[in-house]
């Protein structure tokens, strides 16, 4: 199995991003959270896991080990492929998706897209006594200043596809709608609020 790449960033596309480990290309799986830290041209370590099939070998790429293991555990519920295990993890962070887990929160579940109340109720009854909070706090502080995360979110959502138009009307309308989470400062998480803000409007069009 492959537990982790570190190499050269050769592309990063809204889903995915290419590797280069040793002059191999290795196409891994992301969420837009994880594909935030990863640059053309520099050097990157994520942490994998491989999802075997009869017809296919996919590698799924996360930023932390923690959310790799959360991811593992996600998809050993019935149910729910890496797709949807992916999708859970672009939406909650695996905090959340612990406590949410743990306090048979269905809402947070139904939140994901393709995530209907049904299949929320499956998931919290098969994580129970699975994932547990562990109270970890936020790698990133509510003490950054907007100088520091900002950049890195527009640069992120640049990277993904946007404007940087589209990206800095969208922080600043974040601001206003849900400032608790534009004050925290933690780029993961304004860059998820964000995503979902644009899904939204693109949907509204």
């Amino acid at each position: 199995m492959i537990s982790s790449l570190t190499g050269i960033v050769q592309a990063v596309s809204l889903n995915t991003a290419v590797i280069n480990v040793n002059g191999f290309g290795m196409l891994v799986n992301a969420t837009p959270a994880t594909l935030s830290h990863l640059f053309e041209g520099r050097e990157a370590t994520v942490y994998t896991s491989m999802v075997v099939r009869e017809d296919s070998m996919t590698l799924f790429g996360f930023a932390s080990v923690d959310e790799r293991d959360v991811f593992e555990v996600l998809i050993s519920v019935s149910g729910i492929g890496p797709r949807t295990g992916l999708a859970i993890l672009a939406v909650h962070t695996p905090e959340e998706v612990r406590i949410a887990a743990n306090t048979k929160d269905t809402a947070a579940f139904t939140k994901v897209s393709g995530i209907g109340p049904k299949g929320a109720s499956r998931i919290v009854l098969e994580l129970n006594g699975k994932l547990v909070p562990t109270g970890a706090p936020s790698a990133t502080t509510a003490t950054d200043a907007p100088s520091v995360w900002e950049p890195q979110v527009i640069e992120a959502l640049t990277g993904l596809g946007w404007s940087e138009k589209d990206a800095t009307s969208t922080i600043k309308a974040l601001a206003k709608a849900e400032p608790d989470v534009v004050a925290t400062g933690n780029v993961a998480d304004i860059l998820r609020a964000a995503l979902r803000s644009m899904s939204s409007a693109n949907r509204a069009r």
